[in-house]
């Protein structure tokens, strides 16, 4: 009779994990807070808060199930502080003959622990059951097509779930309702607030250890506000469904300078810790649609992005590492702004944004992806510095999920894979999408001299830079015939300008002022 040690990793927090049906007796769980994985980049004290809270509290749920637990708390004095050596010290401490984990969310652990799959004491990993396809489907999909679109993938996801599909065709005689989804919000529009769970003894105690050996990272921890159990998970869907559903489609694109989640749903840490399941949400939502609740344009765009994008990141991840993470197509080599970590910048869409990162371990998709992403793209960031920042920085931020939207979504650096241009914009967006720019210093209508907005410079002479990479993108056609039209004159001047600003542009030490290390190298020449 095996008698193994099932380790469970802080993003598998569910009673569903393969890992944990029918344990053989004498099977000990073991839960390991290590400092490895809270320094290997600086993460942010919201969001080791957040898991190593829902980690004790899962760790209840377990023993009162019956199971046997072993719980490494980080401050124990015999904790090996990395993963694997730490269930190697728990297997033999009990007398285990194997450990078995679940396909971990990031591919240095996976690497490390196939790695011990021969060992004396053999690690046998197994397949995450909780996401709608697994790798080897999404790989299956895929092969063959030279350019696997996001697009295409929901909607085989929609035929093989039946999720807003009436016999056989798609809700609505259509497949996306993106079109409908891009209003700014009206400034008279109120927006709901937030729940607010109560912290009980031990997220306080979590919060104070965070503090302690955390506290100098990027982050404040005065407004946790997370759900940490499966029951304050539920109500935050219970919250999203009945208060923002019906209008998270029509203003997700929309940004507010004094409101941080807008109709978001804040869902996506509890997905990826496994307090909720992707199938239960999306069933949830669609019956909202169902039953006359919330237009269709709001639940397609939600279900859009749990079944179609959740999905696709992951499969695109996992078959494509671990060379998707060095791919730098547009060779790329500036570090990190230092404004990333200081937020000490005079734009303030873009102080806003890390302003509320560094408050709540969160910005909204259209923040990260036309915001702080853009401006990285138009000041041509490396794309190991600001997949690292990322990382660091938001709660909902694991290397699966993380990783492609950085690299691929935002900075373009896999070739267009993932998208068939790049999202930059100049800054007549930001204008037009949110209320930033009537608070701010600069002029979204000038392109030039001292109140001109900086983004304008820079979206035109990112394009001129990067004319032999891009010109050539069907998609970029009309972009680029509006820049050949451009008078020598102008063109030169808007590269000038966007130049001064780029030498005033100050770069992150690697450390990240006074932070750990954020696993930044210098910049690679590699391309797809």
């Amino acid at each position: 009779m095996p008698r193994p040690l099932v380790l469970l990793l802080g993003d598998q927090l569910s009673h569903a994990m393969a890992s944990l049906r029918d344990p053989p007796d004498g099977t000990v769980v073991a839960l390991c807070e290590v400092a490895a994985e809270g320094t290997y980049v600086p993460h942010h004290p919201q969001k080791i808060a957040l898991i190593l809270s829902a980690m004790r509290h899962f760790a209840t749920e377990l023993r009162d199930r019956g199971h046997r637990v072993h719980y490494s708390a980080l401050d124990d004095p015999d904790n090996a502080q990395t993963l694997v050596d730490e269930a190697e010290r728990l297997a033999g401490l009990y007398g285990c003959d194997e450990v078995r984990v679940v396909r971990p969310g990031e591919w240095r652990l996976w690497q490390a622990m196939r790695g011990r799959e021969d060992a004396a004491l053999p690690w046998r990993l197994m397949e995450d059951e909780r996401f709608f396809t697994t790798p080897e489907e999404f790989a299956a999909w895929a092969k063959g097509r030279k350019a696997p679109r996001m697009e295409h993938f929901y909607r085989e996801q929609r035929r093989r779930t039946g999720l807003l599909m009436e016999e056989g065709k798609p809700s609505g005689g259509q497949w996306n309702f993106d079109h409908d989804n891009r209003q700014p919000l009206p400034a008279s529009r109120e927006v709901p607030d937030p729940p607010h769970h109560r912290r009980d003894a031990v997220t306080d105690e979590v919060l104070a250890l965070v503090a302690e050996h955390f506290g100098e990272h990027f982050g404040t921890l005065e407004s946790f506000h997370w759900p940490v159990t499966r029951r304050q998970a539920l109500v935050e869907l219970r919250h999203f469904i009945e208060h923002l559903l019906p209008d998270f489609g029509r203003y997700q694109d929309a940004i507010r300078d004094a409101e941080p989640f807008l109709f978001h749903s804040r869902l996506s840490p509890a997905l990826n810790l496994g307090l909720l399941s992707p199938r239960e949400v999306c069933e949830a939502v669609e019956r909202e649609y169902l039953e006359g609740r919330a237009p269709l344009n709001s639940v397609e765009g939600f279900i859009r992005q749990v079944l179609g994008w959740r999905e696709y990141v992951r499969g695109l991840y996992w078959t494509r590492m671990p060379d998707y993470k060095r791919r730098n197509a547009l060779r790329t080599r500036r570090g990190l702004p230092a404004a990333f970590w200081s937020g000490d910048t005079d734009l303030r869409c873009l102080r806003r944004a890390i302003e509320m990162t560094r408050d709540h371990a969160y910005a909204h998709h259209i923040q990260r992806l036309m915001v702080t992403g853009n401006f990285a793209l138009l000041c041509d960031v490396a794309p190991e510095a600001l997949c690292d920042w990322y990382l660091a920085v938001y709660a909902d931020a694991c290397e699966w999920v993380e990783l492609p939207n950085t690299l691929g979504m935002v900075l373009h650096a896999d070739g267009g894979l993932m998208g068939s241009k790049p999202y930059c914009a100049s800054g007549k967006y930001i204008d037009r999408m949110s209320d930033h720019c009537r608070h701010c210093r600069f002029d979204p209508k000038q392109a030039t001299g001292a109140d001109a907005c900086p983004f304008n410079s820079l979206y035109w002479a990112f394009l001129e830079r990067h004319a032999d990479t891009l010109s050539g993108n069907p998609r970029m056609k009309l972009i680029y015939a509006s820049l050949r039209r451009m008078s020598d004159d102008k063109r030169a001047a808007l590269r000038e300008q966007a130049e001064a600003f780029l030498a005033r542009l100050d770069s992150a030490p690697a450390y990240g002022q006074g932070m750990h290390r954020a696993g930044y190298e210098a910049p690679r020449e590699t391309t797809p």
